[in-house]
């Protein structure tokens, strides 16, 4: 369940499953041929060895991985009971599933990994079920299924609470920064320019009593000096914008584009505008922030053009998508191709400007029919690829 490990360290521990994964299937082996005799144990192991090599590829399938784990735990039990086989799940399943369910338990949305939850908690039901306990007790095998069970939802639950708390500590870190920033940009820059502003209104006061400040060099003055005053009060008003950006931790850039982030940008933008179908990948590769932050900006500035130029829009995609070398964002709609959405705008300039900033490329125009799209693609550094 290691996920969060460095890659080496990841390494080492799928190497320990692996061993651990090994011994358990000698173990089993041996232990059904004690009992049983015969080739009673090749059943059990063979379930054993698909369930643990799912295991130790979950960060690869992560849901779908876990989900068929359970599909051949529930099958094991199925075919055990009917063929009169050692019950179902043994060891080398149940360990499997451990770390199946658990890895899930801490890494996916709430709602999937509740479902995992239950569905780990329906295999040991299924397995009391398929073998009922005797007269006193309960049969082993449920035991031991209900103790990895118990273990992988312990653990799942601990090391994702520890994951919260640590992206929470790094959100408070991040906005006390964000509002140091703040209060140096309104107590330093703005100060300057405040007055910059009154000495170049003060020097046109002085200009304007001058005889003749209307022709010759003083005019020049004069008009140099409005533009100065102009220039400065547009300075400052962009300053505080920038100030009202950094207080807000609603539209500052994430540090990571997690796709909780994307999904609650996206519901934002459902409250007023069309449905969205969002797809982002289950299992991804750590991004830098500032590919991360751009993957962020150009699905939100994209949502905003589409809810301003294109409010007849029925639905909208948002496709992430990478591989081992880049990051692409889609993002298309059905509303009608206007001119305005041609000549672009200030915000598709400044996405453009980010994606290439970061050796990428975007494009973005009318889609066959209607609708507009816009494409990013954005390179991985190595250092950060698996």
């Amino acid at each position: 369940m290691g996920d969060r490990l460095p890659g080496t360290l990841r390494a080492v521990a799928d190497v320990g499953l692996g061993v651990v994964v090994a011994a358990a299937l000698v173990v089993q082996a041996a232990a059904v041929v004690a009992s049983w005799g015969g080739g009673y144990w090749l059943f059990g192991c063979l379930a054993g060895v698909v369930v643990c090599a799912i295991a130790l590829v979950r960060r690869r399938l992560r849901t779908w991985g876990t989900v068929a784990g359970l599909a051949v735990a529930a099958l094991a039990i199925i075919v055990a009971r009917a063929a009169e086989l050692p019950s179902e799940p043994g060891p080398a399943v149940a360990l499997g599933l451990s770390v199946l369910v658990g890895s899930s338990i801490r890494a996916l949305p709430a709602l999937p990994a509740a479902g995992i939850a239950a569905g780990g908690f329906a295999v040991v039901a299924g397995t009391w079920l398929a073998d009922p306990p005797p007269t006193s007790g309960v049969a082993g095998v449920t035991a031991l299924n209900g103790a990895g069970w118990t273990a992988a939802l312990a653990v799942g639950l601990g090391l994702r609470l520890l994951d919260a708390r640590r992206r929470a500590v790094a959100d408070s870190v991040r906005r006390d920064e964000r509002m140091r920033l703040a209060r140096e940009l309104h107590d330093v820059a703005a100060h300057h320019l405040t007055g910059i502003i009154l000495q170049a209104q003060a020097a046109q006061l002085v200009t304007r009593r001058q005889p003749g400040y209307l022709d010759g060099p003083l005019a020049d003055v004069q008009t140099a000096l409005a533009g100065i005053e102009a220039a400065g009060s547009d300075g400052l008003a962009a300053m505080r914008r920038v100030v009202g950006l950094l207080r807000d931790a609603e539209d500052a850039d994430p540090a990571t584009s997690e796709p909780e982030q994307l999904r609650d940008l996206v519901e934002r933008f459902e409250e007023q505008g069309p449905a969205v179908r969002l797809r982002v990948p289950d299992d991804r590769t750590a991004w830098p922030p500032e590919v991360a932050g751009t993957v962020y900006r150009v699905v939100q500035e994209s949502l905003t053009n589409i809810a301003r130029h294109a409010p007849e829009a029925r639905s909208v995609t948002v496709d992430v998508d990478e591989d081992h070398q880049y990051v692409t964002v889609a993002v298309a709609d059905d509303g009608p191709t206007a001119t305005l959405r041609h000549h672009g705008g200030y915000g598709l300039i400044g996405m453009r400007e980010r994606v290439e900033a970061l050796g990428g490329t975007l494009c973005a125009g009318p889609r066959p029919g209607a609708g507009w799209a816009v494409r990013a693609t954005l390179p991985v550094p190595a250092r950060v690829r698996r």
